[in-house]
């Protein structure tokens, strides 16, 4: 059971940690700085932490002893544009997509046989390995090469981007990420190779013809679980959807109670029918429907699904969260999120209660439990 929770937000990196009286915010790491997004690796009790400074750039640190203290590393950089590159245009907007590193958005560890590797996920769409704690990145060139990348295109930022990065517990080489958009995409090889996944999600946004085309798809998060990894959860821009075959085909959910829109997404642990959502109002406006915040549950791999609301604001909430800002715990009954409008709340009986940490937060991104053991 986790007694520990990383909220990262707009203004730093928050440690919440479990008392005998409940959960509570303890300690603050990079006060004041921008902090999107946060790990910690199970196979060596490492924390790592990405930062953004705006017009300096984004820097990674990584701290050995719990939050103590973090130490600088290495940030992934795109190398040195070849001669005669021609860089994609965006297909929606015609701008250049950019050649540099414009944001960190996922960060995962490798498999439980590579002690040290890492895998990052960037805004412009570059996926990035390291097999030294961090120490040094390399960029995937076989994906960021691919000529089908040239149909990717960005969602609600100006720019593609990775966001999930899911690897197989069962074989470290095995990893499926998730792009923004530009769909699922699967490799066998640790990257040196790559297919797309994707087969029957639907992109509602697109003309009919091009409505289930695997190139374009918005995956806003893909959550796996982790006994069974062959099946995958996805909050999409227009849909919920389900996969049994890791990622290669996909069902979509029948979930318009109160809407099938919204990025964050949890999948228990253990039991591969069960999976958490945060449904929102979608495109323009991003907000709970009815300004009620409430948590959408299934139990039995998507043909149901129940709305949880008991702890939760029903009048007036209007607390976004994003993609990164829920997680669960290794037992699958404690779940936390985190919103926009820096609340935080907790549960402990799978989403049938929940109880407010925190109401005075800075904007939170990232919401990660300390998974020890």
């Amino acid at each position: 059971m986790a007694d520990q929770l990383l909220v990262a937000t707009r203004k730093g990196l928050f440690t919440v940690s479990r008392r005998s009286g409940g959960w509570a915010v303890d300690d603050v790491a990079f006060l004041g700085d921008n902090c999107p997004i946060v790990m910690h690796d199970p196979r060596d009790d490492a924390l790592y932490a990405g930062l953004s400074h705006g017009h300096f750039g984004n820097k990674m640190h990584r701290s050995d002893d719990g939050c103590t203290t973090w130490t600088e590393i290495s940030t992934p950089a795109f190398p040195e544009m070849p001669e005669g590159y021609e860089p994609p245009v965006n297909p929606m907007t015609g701008k250049v997509i950019p050649w540099k590193l414009k944001l960190l958005w996922a960060l995962e560890p490798g498999g439980a046989d590579n002690v040290g590797r890492l895998w990052a996920g960037t805004i412009p769409g570059g996926l990035f390995r390291s097999d030294d704690r961090g120490e040094t990145w390399t960029l995937n060139r076989p994906l960021w090469d691919d000529p089908r990348r040239n149909e990717w295109f960005g969602g609600g930022y100006d720019e593609p981007g990775i966001h999930s990065i899911a690897v197989d517990p069962r074989d470290a080489d095995h990893v499926v990420v998730g792009v923004s958009c530009g769909g699922v995409w699967i490799t066998q090889d640790a990257g040196a190779s790559w297919t797309l996944g994707g087969k029957d999600m639907r992109a509602e946004y697109m003309p009919p013809e091009r409505a289930f085309d695997p190139t374009i798809q918005d995956p806003h998060l893909i959550a796996t679980c982790a006994d069974h990894p062959d099946v995958m959860w996805v909050q999409h821009h227009n849909g919920l959807f389900r996969s049994s075959d890791a990622g290669v085909s996909w069902t979509e959910l029948a979930c318009e109670t109160p809407s099938s829109f919204g990025f964050a997404v949890s999948a228990h642990p253990h039991d591969p029918n069960t999976a958490w959502f945060v449904p929102a109002v979608k495109d323009e406006l991003r907000y709970p429907t009815d300004g009620k915040l409430v948590v959408t549950r299934t139990r039995d791999a998507g043909a149901s699904f129940e709305v949880l609301t008991e702890g939760l604001p029903q009048d007036h909430a209007y607390d976004l969260v994003y993609r990164h800002a829920m997680d669960i715990d290794e037992t699958g009954d404690t779940l936390a999120f985190g919103s926009t409008t820096g609340n935080l709340w907790l549960t402990s009986d799978g989403g049938d209660h929940w109880a407010s940490i925190s109401s005075h937060l800075p904007p939170i991104y990232a919401v990660r439990f300390i998974k020890r053991g």
